[in-house]
């Protein structure tokens, strides 16, 4: 119990506890059963972040980010997994008769005696968040024991096709603990990459790729065999790239992942992109739009005809955007169609149509079909070629109001994009109502944001957008964001709109540079400035906003 009281006794000295709240909890971790720093946390008296650091700066016990640390899987093994997991621990490395160990409670006595005990070491130990040693203990101990299981059956025989749809085998517990640990992570996409020696495991997260583990290199056939089963693609093709889609309840919760498989020269390279189906469509002032930008979309997407494009790059939150624009839109007295490929987010009161290039239904074929439907509104999942272009385009100047999505840098060259694809610039300028440039940005970490007066330089590009800032924020990292410093991301936009002259210009095919001179005169706010307005705000950082924006995107 003493070893419990120094914990509080720390938390009082730092200014973070009264001692009625510490006599409180210690009582009620006698009925709890729990850790006195899980309670603590728990009874919001104190945050994780605050425990780590005064076990770090009082005691002098170093942290360590264990996402970021390579651990042999030597030094594991010292460790019984039993002990890993009820003491919440996890070995690190060895120097010399020294076993440096992560823990969640580093003044745990009885678990550092277990470990001297059970490893013959003298224990040293470092402090990691709960939530990292636990996801730690599942990477390196669970997965690793499908790992092994799996390596000794190769050993013997190939992997017969059974064993791909059994869930008690090895392969398929690894493949369902590598989706499960991404969902966990909040990631956006797995990808699973051949190289010549070994296949890396790669999570996004927050618009940022990882390394999450490493398998050996023979395990590449088995791991994307599976993966094709998930997802009922073509075992015997490995030449040719397929797309297929897996459909999972992970905690309660219905995932979609979009699969893609690429031939490569080590194997055959996968990518899942996850879609958490069980999140609801947001509002559109829930999204991230400035009032201003939010308010000149809302006025293009409630007229009666014209075309609404979201532009950006692959993963930047267009989809988001158009379904949020449906759904403000969906009404009994308007007839809603789309053709998707996929469909990621049903809708209720829409009509939502699956392309599908097996068969020749394909967007433009697609589309055509729609019109003879009697719409009132036409959602195109994504203007990919001339021929859907050009039906689109019409469909918008003969009474429909239609929305999609296109692949450009910024909003103004979508319009010589357009003319590219071979639509006449008469029908360009006549069709369109607004284009919205989109990006995803990443939001600061709350929970360790420090606050700074801007340097000179910093204020000097504030002052040539129009902007000043008496304090900025910067990332500094901790438990609650992986130590990245950042944590979920939100978009940034411009939105260009379309008067008479802007028309006209486009109509004498103007040069790109002028369609943006005279958008920002008459309104437009550019995607960077959009950016450094959120970083004033202490949203993001100038980091981040020139990460993203690079010269304004």
């Amino acid at each position: 119990m003493a070893v419990r009281k120094r914990i509080g006794d720390l938390m009082i000295e730092a200014g973070l506890l009264t001692q009625e709240q510490l006599q409180a909890a210690l009582k009620e971790q006698k009925e709890a059963n729990m850790r006195l720093g899980d309670l603590l946390i728990a009874r919001h008296y104190i945050t994780e972040q605050q425990l780590v650091e005064v076990l770090e700066f009082q005691l002098g016990i170093p942290h360590v980010q264990l996402s970021k640390q390579r651990i042999d899987q030597k030094i594991i093994n010292l460790v019984p997994q039993k002990i890993a997991e009820k003491y919440l621990v996890l070995p690190i490395r060895t120097e010399g008769n020294k076993l440096v160990v992560a823990m969640a409670d580093p003044l745990d006595y009885f678990a550092i005696d277990e470990l001297r005990m059970s490893t013959g070491f003298r224990i040293e130990p470092t402090i990691a968040s709960k939530d990292d040693i636990v996801r730690a203990v599942k990477r390196y101990y669970v997965m690793q024991e499908s790992v092994e299981k799996l390596m000794d059956k190769m050993q013997v025989k190939d992997v017969d096709e059974s064993q791909l749809a059994d869930d008690d085998s090895p392969i398929v517990q690894m493949v369902n603990q590598i989706i499960t640990q991404a969902v966990h992570l909040g990631a956006s996409d797995i990808h699973i990459d051949p190289q010549e020696q070994n296949v890396k495991i790669r999570y996004r997260v927050d618009g940022v790729l990882r390394t999450e583990r490493t398998l050996p290199g023979y395990m590449n056939s088995v791991v994307s065999a599976r993966v094709k089963v998930m997802a009922k693609l073509n075992l015997a093709e490995r030449r040719l790239p397929q797309d297929g889609r897996i459909e999972l309840d992970i905690d309660f919760r219905k995932i979609d992942l979009r699969v893609s498989t690429l031939p490569m020269v080590g194997g055959e390279k996968i990518v899942m992109r996850i879609l958490d189906v069980s999140n609801s469509i947001k509002e559109l002032d829930q999204i991230g739009f400035s009032d201003h930008n939010l308010s000149l979309f809302q006025k293009a997407i409630v007229q009666p005809y014209g075309m609404a494009l979201i532009t950006g790059p692959t993963g930047s939150g267009k989809s988001t955007t158009l379904y949020s624009a449906l759904a403000r839109l969906n009404r009994d007295e308007v007839n809603i169609i789309t053709v998707e490929d996929p469909v990621e987010y049903q809708i209720e009161g829409i009509n939502q149509m699956q392309v599908n290039a097996q068969i020749g239904l394909t967007f433009a074929k697609g589309l055509r079909s729609i019109l003879r439907q009697d719409p009132n509104i036409v959602m195109v999942g994504e203007i990919r070629d001339t021929e859907t272009a050009e039906i689109a385009v019409r469909a918008a100047l003969t009474g429909h109001l239609v929305m999609s999505t296109l692949h450009t840098n910024s909003a103004v060259n979508s319009i010589t994009r357009l003319i590219d694809m071979g639509v006449e610039p008469f029908l360009v300028s006549s069709s369109l109502n607004c284009i919205v440039a989109q990006r995803l940005i990443r939001k600061i970490c709350p929970n360790c944001a420090v606050k700074y007066e801007p340097t000179v330089e910093e204020k000097t590009i504030l002052a040539q957008y129009g902007l000043e800032a008496q304090f900025l924020r910067k990332a500094r990292g901790c438990n609650e964001c992986n130590r990245t410093g950042y944590k979920g991301r939100l978009p940034i936009h411009e939105v260009l709109v379309f008067d008479d002259q802007l028309r006209t210009m486009i109509m004498q095919r103007r040069p790109d540079s002028e369609y943006r001179v005279y958008a920002e005169e008459h309104g437009l706010i550019p995607i960077v400035v959009d950016a450094l307005i959120k970083a004033v705000k202490g949203q993001t950082t100038l980091t981040e906003v020139f990460r993203v924006t690079t010269n304004g995107g």
